[in-house]
């Protein structure tokens, strides 16, 4: 991340937590009426993060999820959390965070035909993601024994699903003759024709979109006021344009027309980088041919560790209690 955009990402953050911390304290005064007990945590998620795309993967035909994972491509995640907790067995989560994708044909080994195609395609992508999201956490054992003043268990099993938003902007590499590779923003390069009237199926797609993070963990008590966890946090998004790759190769004579001289080679280049090893020989795919699969949308998921701990007094209540009348 370049420096400037990481002192905007952090300043951007604590801006986000605190107002999710006044919004916690002043909200129940609100929703949840008198005597209700309101618990507040904040705290730091970080883990591997693990992109389901296009490129990459392993043996055999593509397919989802964990087969695919190029392990070697694996990034960090980074982030921070504020979840507020009008009972022991529902909660309302904010998160903050970056992370980084990339997914690249040369990490298969060519073992069949169709491993053998995926590296012939020879493409790649990078991109850093910054997202945020709120999320309801659910703990199905704590619901189960609501009734139960004195259940406080060390172990706390939860799920979790809510709604996010994530900016992501891709980069492809070229080679130079030494192996050295400098990346392009693949975006306004329209590799696979987006927006050009030719191809008036294939629409541009935006940087910044919404997603859908879910998934499941467990929350663990250190001490009253301290706690640590794991979580397995999944994404899934509504564009299958985060590795920039997604449907059909285009005649690359179509970026003239849209582009300077400059920009139109460089995409007619970076879009098609084909290495004859299935077809020995071949230079360029004829236009039409598939590039990606545009019937799975892009997803990535993290497995993360959190660290928090309770905010306010020692019993992390906030509380307005209203005294009954009196008659005499």
């Amino acid at each position: 991340m370049k420096p400037a955009l990481h002192r905007l990402f952090v300043k951007c953050l604590v801006l986000a937590l605190f107002l999710n911390l006044r919004t916690a304290a002043n909200a129940q005064h609100i929703l949840l009426g008198n005597s209700q007990k309101v618990s507040v945590e904040a705290g730091l998620n970080f883990g591997p993060t693990f992109f389901l795309g296009d490129l990459g993967g392993n043996r055999g035909k593509g397919t989802y999820f964990v087969k695919d994972i190029n392990l070697e491509l694996t990034k960090m995640m980074k982030g921070a959390f504020v979840s507020i907790y009008p009972n022991s067995w529902i909660g309302l989560r904010f998160a903050a965070q970056y992370t980084y994708l990339s997914g690249e044909d040369y990490t298969i080994k060519p073992e069949g035909s169709h491993e053998l195609w995926r590296l012939e395609r020879n493409l790649d992508f990078k991109s850093n993601v910054w997202e945020a999201y709120s999320a309801i956490e659910f703990f199905p054992l704590n619901y189960m024994y609501r009734n139960y003043e004195d259940y406080d268990p060390k172990f706390r099993p939860y799920v979790f699903g809510g709604l996010g938003i994530f900016h992501f902007d891709p980069m492809g590499s070229i080679k130079n003759i030494n192996g050295g590779r400098t990346w392009y923003k693949l975006h306004p390069l329209r590799t696979e024709g987006q927006g050009m009237e030719e191809y008036p199926e294939k629409k541009p797609y935006k940087l910044t979109q919404l997603n859908l993070p879910m998934g499941f963990g467990v929350k663990i008590k250190l001490s009253d006021r301290v706690f640590t966890g794991t979580e397995l946090l999944y994404r899934h998004t509504f564009t299958d344009y985060v590795d920039d790759v997604s449907t059909t190769y285009i005649d690359p004579n179509y970026f003239r027309l849209y582009m300077s001289p400059q920009d139109a080679a460089l995409a007619e280049q970076i879009s098609d980088k084909v290495n004859g090893i299935f077809n020995v020989g071949l230079n360029r795919y004829p236009p039409g041919t598939q590039r990606g699969n545009p019937n799975k949308n892009d997803d990535y998921f993290s497995c993360v560790i959190k660290l928090g701990i309770k905010l306010g007094n020692n019993d992390n209540i906030y509380t307005r209690q209203t005294r009954c009348p009196h008659f005499y």
